[in-house]
């Protein structure tokens, strides 16, 4: 994986590599300072394949960290700043890193958690420096392919994080793979407001790195100067969820004005409401909108092709160049076109599995049943059209009976999203002790936005119980954070009947 730097190194040594709130640096500089982390790593006896993890703020240190541990061998564990001791202690228990390295903000909490020794970043920095300035090259301890670069924790549907096990040689396909299919540039510059524990904000230092552009982390930004940072440093890239598309809407509805030269957003996460779309094209004017799909454990199953962003509503692209996706009913066939069923990718970015979570690991990742090569089944449904794009239909969770009739979350989602206000929402499938319920952020008063579901899904799909917000509550990623609702939907109701 640190090839990418290497050869970026050798191609383009001055170019602008990374920024931060706290400066710049070029690909050189970026490439001397992993090498002396790796080298530090080394002092400390870090070896191949021991994990290394880090509760660090995304910032230029922390993606030189990134690459010195590769050049080390090591594994790298991304933590997001914000969790709390309650998962750290899973995380550190699961992981078993045999360093850890955080900042001062976070070194308290990882000592609660059970830490016994956090290395500071603060304490550790002045060696780096002087490794640095002696200008040594660091010997690369025969990392391999099949290597383990690194860990990305995901909550997904259970309790506590699991680790997707990152090999180097798929992480470094997703990345060629999806600089290819989005078209990255070496004159891009790429605004990431998404931290490195997070595969979104980790490939966006990757992909950037492979095409020697420049990554704008901007994580620490305030959400009040983000339009003007844009604007100064010439974003031509940004990387969206939905929360960061309506505050960008509504900041540049807001300011007025030029905006800065985006010439394309990308969205993951959920779907963006059409509204909020349409939005983003009037005021950056010629930017496209590209809608994706993907897990962790792939990285990237399918994009839409830019240039086709306005084209096919409702489809999320073609697979991955190298990719597989099939469409698979029940019992494991492939069903024919236009026909739902889930999603299952093949190819060179399937991880292999969760760390130590050999129950999930099973249950996720199989042998395709001819060619015996791993397929990931994604748990998510869709379908393909005539000309082989994919349509997302909603997660095997999201799917239920409802009066006789099977309807997804997504889809009662996706009406709500088209009526004019909305700016987010969340169904809720029904439970023990409440209804079909939607949750949505808007203006409207539950009676008006009743009226309006009625118009656009069949009479068993309206929701029998309406909640409207002032603000969604949101995962540490900018996702509608479902447990969240969930609480929310008991305070407020004690069960919606």
């Amino acid at each position: 994986m640190h090839h990418l730097l290497d050869d970026a190194e050798a191609a383009a040594p001055d170019a602008t590599a990374v920024r931060d709130a706290d400066g710049v640096w070029s690909y050189r500089q970026l490439a001397l300072y992993s090498r002396a982390f790796a080298r530090w790593l080394k002092e400390r006896g870090v070896r191949r394949g021991d994990r290394v993890a880090l509760q660090v703020p995304t910032g230029r240190k922390l993606v030189a960290m990134f690459y010195g541990a590769s050049r080390c061998g090591a594994v790298f564990v991304p933590i997001n700043p914000a969790m709390k001791a309650f998962h750290l202690r899973h995380v550190l228990d699961n992981a078993q890193p045999s360093l850890i390295v955080a900042d001062e903000a976070s070194a308290d909490k990882l000592g609660e958690a059970g830490a016994e020794t956090v290395e500071q970043v603060s304490d550790l920095w002045a060696r780096v420096e002087e490794l640095k300035s002696l200008g040594a090259d660091f010997t690369d301890p025969d990392v391999r392919p099949d290597d383990v670069a690194t860990f990305v924790y995901t909550s997904g549907s259970t309790a506590v994080p699991k680790a997707v096990v990152c090999p180097h040689a798929q992480v470094t396909f997703a990345t060629r793979a999806l600089t290819r299919a989005l078209g990255y540039r070496s004159d891009d510059v790429v605004l990431c407001r998404f931290p490195m524990s997070w595969d979104y904000g980790l490939y966006k230092v990757l992909m950037t790195c492979a095409v020697r552009c420049e990554v704008v982390l901007a994580e620490r930004d305030s959400d009040l100067t983000i339009l003007r940072r844009m604007r100064e440093l010439g974003v031509t890239v940004v990387p969206l969820v939905p929360s960061f598309a309506t505050m960008i809407v509504t900041l540049a509805t807001r300011e007025g004005g030029e905006q800065a030269p985006v010439r394309m957003f990308t969205n993951t996460g959920a779907a963006l409401p059409k509204a909020t779309m349409e939005a983003l094209r009037a005021h950056f004017p010629g930017a496209r909108v590209v809608r994706q799909y993907g897990q962790t454990e792939a990285k990237r199953i399918t994009v839409m092709p830019p240039e086709e962003d306005t084209e096919r509503p409702g489809s999320v692209g073609l697979p991955l160049p190298g990719t597989q996706v099939v469409i698979l009913d029940a019992e494991g066939d492939p069903v024919p076109v236009g026909e739902v069923g889930e999603i299952v990718a093949a190819g060179p970015h399937v991880m292999p599995g969760y760390w130590r979570t050999p129950e999930a690991t099973a249950g996720a990742f199989r042998p395709d049943p001819v060619t015996g090569r791993l397929r990931l089944h994604t748990g998510d449904y869709g379908r393909f059209d005539t000309d082989g794009y994919l349509y997302f239909e909603g997660r095997r969770d999201d799917m239920f009976k409802r009066k006789g009739i099977r309807m997804s979350t997504t889809e009662i989602e996706a009406a709500a999203l088209d009526v004019p206000g909305v700016r987010a929402a969340a169904a809720v499938p029904p439970g023990e002790t409440h209804d079909l319920v939607l949750f949505a952020e808007c203006d409207l008063d539950p009676g008006a936005l009743r009226k309006e579901l009625a118009r656009r899904l069949e009479p068993a799909k309206v929701p029998a119980v309406f909640r409207v917000l002032e603000t969604f509550p949101l995962t540490q990623h900018g996702k509608n954070s479902r447990q969240e609702l969930l609480r929310l939907l008991d305070l407020l109701d004690g069960g919606a009947k």
